[in-house]
């Protein structure tokens, strides 16, 4: 009798041949070419895209020495007690300068962000000044210099503004004016083209037979997407046919420097996209040692990268998170940030076998006293995609752990810092 070997399956808890996650991730970044393509923005246009080159200084900023208060410019050589009296002889606003020139023993009003004359280089509050007509007698224990902005106390002229892989926020935009600058030079966008597989999806608006469900993953990608600055390409939905998935590969790969795709990537008999990609190009893995994500195709077709995300809903989110996010961050040129992991005490019991990387949903919350703990969602299965949606982090759990007893501090990665 022929002893029967079962295949193995996304229940068993590892499998030999499976990529760790840190495995994975460094297959992925070794075959990464940033874009080396540019084009120029107006300074609007310019935000969350990506810096092409070091942006340097063509000023001083502030340009001129400046009032810091509004008060009195005076020659700081007449600080000599805390009680004193000069002549004012004029003032200055901002935008309008004092015209003259200002003895040891007089003085000038002058307001915030007024240009400081030549002669003077501290300023008294008004708030210390007595006022009689053109004399005023200055109180208290002054130092010379204070209370003025320096020409260059911001940048210098030549200085490194911000460097090359920096993606523009909404503070660089400010900052990026005060340089006089309305163009930025900025790596062109990437191009991402995806589309859902399988027979038993349906559109929205369609009515659902028997075994049909609607497509939910094509809106869940384009929303992550969205949030990054990327020419989007949504291909529909492509039948669990040869085929069909052979042609949109093949003019996804033409048109995109990414292409993402759900389901199809499994052991069943109608899962063909690993089977089209070895045909088309080259499969890399498709393994991983992770749950939910263990189908993980990743490879290239031509010069075009291409991920085969699994098809249950949580799936594709935690694996878009987890390996094409960054992939697409560094892809584009950004300087990628470091994200951000936090130690936290949870307060939930967790079952878990060791041997697999798991990312469970979790909700981050404050307890009567004010302090931060994690608790799960609930049920993790990979298609209960309210999991995410009420989730505010992943618990990460890695490999050697066997499950979490309450009140255990856990590592967590929050949502908020994923985009």
């Amino acid at each position: 009798m022929t002893e029967f070997t079962p295949l193995p399956s996304c229940a068993d808890a590892y499998e030999s041949n499976s990529l760790s996650v840190v495995q994975a991730t460094q297959r992925i970044t070794d075959l990464l070419s940033p874009v080396t393509a540019s084009e120029i923005r107006p300074l609007r246009e310019a935000l969350d895209r990506i810096l092409d080159g070091a942006l340097i200084s063509p000023i001083d900023v502030p340009p001129h020495n400046n009032s810091a208060m509004d008060g009195y410019a005076i020659h700081g050589t007449d600080v000599k007690s805390d009680l004193f009296t000069l002549q004012q002889i004029g003032i200055a606003f901002a935008g309008h300068p004092f015209k003259g020139n200002i003895q040891p023993g007089e003085c000038i009003r002058i307001m915030t962000g007024a240009m400081m004359p030549a002669e003077c280089d501290t300023v008294i509050m008004q708030e210390h000044v007595e006022v009689n007509d053109t004399l005023i007698t200055i109180h208290g224990n002054h130092q010379q210099g204070q209370n003025v902005r320096l020409a260059g106390e911001d940048l210098q002229i030549g200085e490194t503004v911000l460097t090359e892989g920096h993606k523009i926020t909404p503070s660089d935009l400010g900052l990026i004016a005060s340089l006089g600058i309305g163009e930025l030079t900025v790596k062109r966008k990437l191009r991402v083209a995806f589309f859902s597989t399988g027979d038993e999806l349906r559109s929205i608006g369609e009515t659902l037979a028997p075994g049909e469900i609607y497509d939910s993953n094509r809106y869940t990608l384009y929303g992550m997407l969205s949030h990054l600055k990327v020419e989007i390409l949504d291909m529909g939905v492509v039948p669990d046919q040869k085929q069909a998935l052979r042609l949109a590969l093949q003019q996804a790969s033409e048109q995109a420097d990414v292409v993402l795709t759900t389901g199809g990537v499994s052991v069943g008999d109608a899962d063909y996209v690993k089977e089209m990609l070895e045909e088309l190009g080259q499969v890399d893995f498709w393994k991983l040692a992770m749950k939910p994500g263990r189908p993980l195709a990743f490879g290239t077709i031509n010069s075009t990268l291409f991920f085969g995300l699994p098809g249950n809903p949580v799936s594709v989110m935690v694996t878009f998170y987890q390996f094409v996010l960054p992939a697409l961050q560094q892809l584009a040129g950004e300087a990628v940030p470091i994200r951000h992991h936090m130690q936290v005490n949870c307060v939930s019991t967790i079952r878990k076998l060791a041997g697999r990387f798991e990312f469970q949903r979790g909700i981050l919350f404050k307890d009567e006293q004010g302090n931060t703990q994690v608790k799960t969602t609930g049920e993790q299965g990979s298609g209960i995609l309210r999991s995410m949606s009420v989730a505010n982090c992943f618990i990460l759990l890695e490999e050697d752990c066997n499950g979490i007893k309450p009140n255990t501090m856990v590592t967590v990665q929050p949502f908020s810092g994923l985009i």
